[in-house]
């Protein structure tokens, strides 16, 4: 699928990040940059020689989801320019970022709100009631928007079906959520998510409460 996405040269690339700011990098090396226009750009890799990326790269996935959860109504960011280098074999996205603060940065600064915690547990059964499977849903992922909205960035990493998440996916997916220490100490607890999250999907099953609140409560022992 590579041949489809346009392609540009070493030089080309240099003066799209001339004056960016590195955002993210790992041992492989930049990930994201600010531009100086306020656009983000997100640099995308095979990780293997041979898989399921080298049919279908990430940054057609990455462009397919943010469709998708903009035809649904979930805010989300504005796919500009998806295009690959071959020169540093990347590909990569450029997108308007969705304005507003991460839940990790919001939370960083005030207190916490239970109204705020009851609505992100309404989002995450949003989220499931409409299929969405996103492995890498956490607090530095979620926007808090200036309109009081929760939307979603970064959304490579997910899948979305056209029925509601079965009992186990929604457990596995609480299991993402909070698996990032950092966040969790920044709740005092998860009782408000779980009333949220309960309230919304009207789900009744003992069986799932059961599992749902043992999961949370095993996720806020790790800070004790």
């Amino acid at each position: 699928m590579d041949f489809l996405l346009k392609k540009i040269s070493s030089s080309e690339y240099q003066n799209l990040i001339e004056q960016a700011q590195i955002i993210e990098k790992d041992g492989y090396g930049i990930k994201v940059y600010l531009l100086s226009d306020g656009r983000y750009l997100k640099l995308f890799r095979n990780k293997r020689l041979i898989s399921s990326a080298t049919l279908f790269p990430h940054v057609y996935r990455f462009k397919r989801n943010v469709e998708k959860l903009r035809q649904l109504n979930i805010p989300t960011l504005q796919v500009e320019n998806t295009f690959a280098i071959p020169d540093i074999k990347r590909h990569a996205v450029i997108y308007t970022p969705l304005k507003g603060k991460t839940l990790r940065q919001h939370l960083n600064k005030h207190s916490v709100d239970e109204s705020l915690l009851f609505q992100l547990g309404e989002f995450l059964a949003h989220l499931h009631q409409k299929g969405i499977f996103f492995r890498s849903v956490h607090f530095g992922n979620i926007i808090l928007t200036p309109d009081k909205q929760l939307g979603l960035i970064d959304v490579a990493d997910m899948q979305i079906s056209y029925f509601p998440l079965n009992y186990f996916k929604r457990l596995r997916n609480f299991k993402h959520f909070l698996r990032v220490t950092e966040d969790i100490q920044l709740l005092a607890n998860a009782d408000k998510i779980e009333a949220g999250y309960l309230a919304y999907s009207q789900i009744k099953n003992r069986f799932f409460i059961k599992k749902l609140r043992n999961v949370l409560k095993g996720l806020m022992g790790t800070t004790n």
